[in-house]
């Protein structure tokens, strides 16, 4: 269940620390990639919280559970942070697993302040306990819906795995272009190899293929295909989940991974803060910070505003949502109730669509931008 004791740290159950439970996939078949920037976030944040004074006077502490991308390991782990007697929940980067995670929070009234999941549905029914910073799906999506028409694309194919992750885009992206004359083919690559994808995509003369599928596989197979197919080489391949955000990507595909939009939730540019930040990321990880990882040092940060403000009864934290008003790395942080969203929301952070430079595939390209004017003073 629990990650080794080199990852954990000195878990104290004597009253000492302020205890805060951070759920991050941290093996297969997680995308240990995005766990391993969003825990550099979540720590780095904490000690710059001790460094400070921590929460009255006491440190705080990170108990990391390695949810491995498993829904039923991550409840089973907020039920233990529960009875450990964290004071709040952060983390996790996988829709269906933070999905999991919120519904055991929002039944054992733990505070959960999720980072990085967007599935709209994080929970079925409106809950006090359970807070997001990542944009819901829905959102990001029409952006780069939008991206998408602007880009003249209007005859688009995704390749698709079968989750409620995936089926929840697709139906976004469907439901957002109908309406200005774009149409969205679904191909199952369950039933489709690499080799088929590319006849379909030639059969149904679409110019633009979105990958909504899992990395590294079927991810690179379809892609080296495409590339590598005549018949395509003007058909742009999109990412909208964020696949080629991660230095995995790259090794992976090399240039074919070039020239890939997804989306990005970052700043045009990073204020002080969050450009402090991002040096200190910088020594921590061997690459150059994601979106995930700033994700996860806005976590803490929002929730030690709220237990140095306020405590650590965890209802006065879940009641204390909609009075958050933190400056974070991407912008200042605000929650409110959204319209078909369950969970108290920032609408929203800073979206980019971005894809890696083909003449230089380890810098990014800016394609299209919202709310991303300046980051966190």
């Amino acid at each position: 269940m629990s990650t080794p004791p080199s990852l954990l740290g000195a878990e104290r159950t004597d009253g000492s620390s302020v205890q805060i439970g951070a759920l991050v996939p941290l093996t297969r078949p997680g995308w240990v990639g995005a766990g391993r920037h969003l825990l550099a976030g979540l720590e780095l944040a904490v000690r710059d919280v001790n460094d400070s004074g921590g929460i009255g006077g006491r440190p705080l502490e990170l108990l990391v559970r390695d949810t491995a991308a498993d829904p039923h390991r991550a409840a089973a782990a907020v039920d233990e942070l529960a009875q450990l007697g964290v004071a709040a929940l952060a983390g996790e980067y996988h829709s269906v697993v933070a999905r999991a995670a919120a519904a055991r929070a929002d039944a054992l009234g733990l505070p959960f302040l999720c980072s990085s999941a967007v599935l709209d549905a994080l929970t079925e029914h409106p809950t006090q306990w359970v807070a997001r910073l990542a944009p819901a799906q829905s959102h990001g999506w029409r952006i780069y819906a939008d991206f998408l028409l602007g880009a003249g694309h209007s005859r688009i194919a995704v390749a698709a795995e079968p989750s409620v992750y995936w089926a929840s885009g697709a139906r976004i992206l469907r439901d957002h272009l109908a309406p200005r004359g774009g149409t969205v083919v679904e191909l199952d690559v369950r039933a489709l190899t690499p080799t088929d994808v590319c006849d379909e995509l030639v059969a149904d003369r679409a110019t633009a293929l979105l990958l909504l599928v899992g990395h590294p596989e079927p991810a690179v197979s379809i892609v080296r295909s495409v590339r590598r197919d005549q018949r395509l080489a003007e058909i742009m391949i999109g990412a909208p989940a964020g696949q080629p955000e991660f230095p995995e990507w790259a090794s992976s595909l090399g240039d074919d991974g070039a020239a890939i939009p997804f989306l990005r939730y970052l700043p045009e540019r990073l204020g002080p803060l969050g450009a402090r930040v991002e040096a200190a990321l910088r020594e921590r990880l061997p690459e150059a910070p994601s979106f995930v990882a700033f994700e996860g040092y806005d976590t803490v940060t929002v929730l030690a505003d709220l237990l140095r403000s306020h405590g650590v009864d965890r209802a006065r934290t879940a009641e204390l949502w909609p009075r958050v008003a933190v400056e974070g790395t991407r912008g200042q942080i605000r929650f409110s109730r959204t319209p078909g969203i369950s969970v108290w929301q920032w609408a929203w952070p800073p979206v980019q669509v971005v894809d890696r430079d083909p003449a230089e595939p380890g810098r990014f390209r800016t394609l299209h931008a919202r709310g991303s004017r300046s980051g966190g003073g």
